[in-house]
């Protein structure tokens, strides 16, 4: 354990909250308010560095690669869908929660990437991740692992072209779309090439002027994820969801919306619940749903898009994630 830990490239962070958290505070590691802070400290600095270093290097993907070109690549040439699968695939390799996974996603808007192409990296990310991939054939089968990240990957895929198709681009904040051409930068600079140094400086400021209008969204999201990470009522997720019923799917999906783990955190009590006599369809729509779309999510990522986006993106996702549920019930 203390290997994989430090092999995570976030450690280093995590040993950060700790030294504050139980060292200089004297906050009990297991108390609530222990777990909140630590929480919040962990979570704000690493997605404040992702922001920072995400922002920085579309800034110079912008000026060298202009997004029209980004744009005009993706959309008047025929893929097939192998632009929303490697999305997804790349979604797949990423380390993050749903939340971390928000300033890639924002990256690839600024950078002129299409809009569904876009969404299918932000559901896959959290959706399809290290624990699906390394933790359930332990404790499910190698079987419910590979169709589970199959129709994860699948869910991720159709969903973003569903976005794309609906056309909802309108609704993507403008402030992350609108940016200088290299000739526009040029120009200002008297019509010559600017000096790296220069550069260097521009660049900053282009990425911090992303990072800085999301960032108190990013504070505010962490504090509410941190209020409410790792908790799951699990007396009364079992009580309901024990229910042999058609709807019951649904409902575990809504419970877990609203909830903030990681797949970690979560899948000990997906297990428990399954051990207890939860069919593993029901158990599973619980434990997507809690790890791919949360409130806090929803707080961090309404200031780069408006609430109709918004809506689109939840609505299909969790769709996604009832049939995901629905297939796995049928099939067990």
């Amino acid at each position: 354990m203390e290997a994989a830990a430090n092999m995570d490239i976030f450690y280093p962070i995590q040993l950060l909250a700790n030294i504050i958290t139980s060292g200089w505070l004297n906050l009990a590691k297991d108390s609530y308010f222990g777990r909140v802070l630590n929480f919040f400290i962990y979570d704000t600095i690493k997605i404040g560095i992702l922001l920072v270093l995400i922002n920085y290097l579309m800034a110079i993907t912008r000026y060298y690669f202009p997004t029209e070109k980004v744009r005009n690549l993706l959309t008047k040439r025929r893929w097939f869908g192998l632009d929303y699968l490697f999305a997804a695939f790349l979604g797949v390799i990423t380390p993050f929660c749903s939340c971390s996974s928000i300033p890639l996603f924002i990256g690839f808007l600024s950078a002129g990437i299409p809009l569904g192409v876009t969404f299918a990296f932000l559901i896959a990310s959290p959706l399809v991740n290290e624990s699906s991939l390394i933790i359930f054939p332990a404790l499910f089968g190698l079987k419910t692992t590979i169709i589970y990240n199959f129709l994860g990957i699948v869910v991720a895929v159709i969903g973003g072209v569903i976005i794309q198709k609906l056309h909802l681009e309108k609704y993507v904040n403008s402030a992350l779309l609108k940016y200088k051409s290299r000739q526009d930068i040029e120009a200002e600079n008297g019509g010559e090439e600017m000096k790296l140094l220069v550069l260097l400086k521009y660049w900053w400021a282009d990425g911090m002027k992303i990072t800085r209008n999301i960032f108190p969204y990013v504070i505010l999201g962490v504090a509410t994820g941190a209020a409410i990470h790792g908790f799951v009522p699990a007396t009364l997720i079992e009580n309901y969801l024990s229910i042999k019923s058609w709807w019951v799917v649904p409902v575990a999906t809504l419970m877990g919306v609203p909830l903030y783990a990681n797949s970690v955190s979560i899948i000990p009590v997906m297990e428990a619940l399954i051990g207890k006599g939860i069919p593993l369809g029901t158990a599973l729509a619980f434990m997507t749903a809690t790890v791919t779309l949360s409130i806090p999510e929803a707080l961090i990522i309404k200031k780069a898009m408006k609430w109709q986006l918004l809506a689109a993106f939840f609505g299909i996702t969790t769709l996604g994630i009832m049939l995901i549920g629905y297939f796995f019930n049928w099939i067990t």
